[in-house]
């Protein structure tokens, strides 16, 4: 085997989506992750473009989760020539099945909508995949369980570890002739509501580590407190509280959250609608795979039972023509599509409207505009004041933050030859960097897009 392995950073380097790393060695071509890009129009634009690498001789790609910004790019890779397996955890493959039809649905509708209303530049406006190449991509999935090393090939082996962050979740472990090479993924925070802590290495030669809040400390809310002091005051303006959710875990937590306030008798019963049909799927995960989270089979039935779940487009309406105060969660998290426009295109320019905002918000998404006070917004071609409360809760993060990031490394034995902060903006990136080598003494880069890493093993 020669002696060196080249990485190249073809995603989530200097910026927090879009996570691909491609690990060439003259045994195997790997690619740790296959994401879209999200947030600012500059960075949505690279995933029109096809990969600056020869995809035909990628071998195969390894999945730490199923979130779109770790999986959206498949079926655009099939379409470039790769032709290898598509292997993650059981959970992951089934996040990442959910996430990609739900997406090549949104594309396809979007892109419909588009053309019609001729909002676009484009003619015509074309969906960045189908229903039917997502079905193709599927086809490729292999499901392999944590905790057990892969031989690939003489010298290669893998391992997946259970990371939290969300269902399935893992980060990855690769020996490649004798040097291990950790790809942290996402990683989860501990005491999580739903989930386990994750895992620690114990080695890494080379150790690739997600930097999403790489300069922050996660507030301790107590987000009961807030949740029910919120709730009280929407039903006192006699108006809603709409939740932009990430469907996978975010949505899950929120719904264990309601349902346990109303339980200890801090909140009324107010009625409570979930309109996100992918979140719908993934709690079917929960109940599939109970081993990967903490909710015990009474408790899964019990929280479901308390909420409504909204089943078609009709229903979205009724929901926003029922005057009772309610709680709305919908997706999408960020404020980029899904039904949650729909809801906040009604109801946005309103005062009795208070909208919660509960996660990572990234640079040029709606979300971020929100949080950061803009006076209007625009949906569908057309802007509409923001009149609403905006609200922000960040304890409810599904990411490590500075503190867990360093401790998450802290069984590491040896000194890692390199590291490379991956999946974070800017000043969180230079942030950690510092930390890391004031903390461990570690040699720290970060890379840009596109730039190779030649490393010698």
């Amino acid at each position: 085997m020669e002696n060196f392995a080249r990485i190249i950073f073809l995603g989530a380097a200097g910026v927090v989506t879009g996570s691909k790393f491609l690990i060439e060695t003259s045994e195997r071509n790997i690619l740790i992750d296959c994401g879209m890009f999200q947030g600012l129009k500059e960075l949505r634009e690279l995933n029109w473009s096809n990969l600056p690498v020869d995809v035909t001789s990628i071998d195969l790609v390894l999945l730490t989760h199923g979130h779109l910004d770790h999986v959206g790019y498949l079926p655009r890779l099939l379409k470039q020539g790769f032709r290898g397996k598509i292997i993650g955890t059981a959970p992951t493959l089934a996040i990442a099945e959910i996430i990609l039809k739900d997406s090549a649905k949104i594309h396809e509708e979007d892109a419909k909508k588009a053309n019609k209303d001729k909002f676009t530049k484009h003619n015509p406006a074309l969906p960045f995949y189908t229903k039917f190449e997502t079905e193709k991509t599927i086809a490729q999935f292999q499901v392999e369980l944590p905790d057990k090393w892969i031989r690939l090939s003489e010298h290669i082996s893998y391992r997946f570890q259970y990371n939290g962050h969300i269902i399935g979740a893992t980060f990855i472990e690769l020996d490649i002739n004798g040097k291990r090479f950790v790809f942290s993924g996402d990683i989860g925070r501990p005491n999580d509501y739903l989930l386990n802590d994750p895992k620690k290495p114990e080695w890494a030669d080379f150790l690739f580590v997600e930097s999403t809040y790489g300069n922050k400390l996660h507030p301790k809310d107590n987000v009961e407190d807030i949740l029910s002091q919120l709730i009280n005051e929407t039903i006192h303006k006699k108006g809603n509280l709409i939740i932009p959710s990430f469907a996978v875990e975010r949505l899950q937590t929120l719904m264990y959250l309601l349902w346990e306030l109303y339980k200890k008798n801090k909140i009324p019963n107010i009625p409570i609608f979930i309109d996100s049909p992918m979140g719908n799927n993934v709690l079917e995960v929960f109940r599939r795979f109970p081993k990967w989270h903490k909710l015990s089979l009474a408790d899964y039935n019990a929280m479901c039972n308390h909420i409504n779940i909204i089943q078609s487009y009709k229903e979205t309406w009724e929901t926003i023509d029922d005057k009772r105060s309610k709680i709305i969660i919908a997706g999408s998290g960020m404020v980029t599509g899904g039904r949650v426009l729909t809801y906040l295109q009604q109801l946005i320019d309103e005062p009795s409207t208070t909208v919660l905002l509960v996660g990572y918000q990234a640079e040029g998404t709606r979300g971020r505009q929100l949080q950061d006070g803009v006076h209007e917004i625009r949906f569908f071609g057309k802007y509409y004041p923001v009149k609403a409360t905006i609200k922000h809760i960040e304890s409810l993060s599904a990411h490590a933050d500075q503190n867990d990031l360093l401790n998450w490394m802290s069984n590491i034995k040896n000194t890692p030859e390199k590291v490379f902060l991956v999946h974070g903006e800017s000043m969180a990136l230079d942030g950690f960097r510092v930390k890391i080598k004031n903390t461990y003494n570690w040699q720290v880069n970060i890379p840009k897009l596109t730039d190779v890493e030649k490393i010698l093993i």
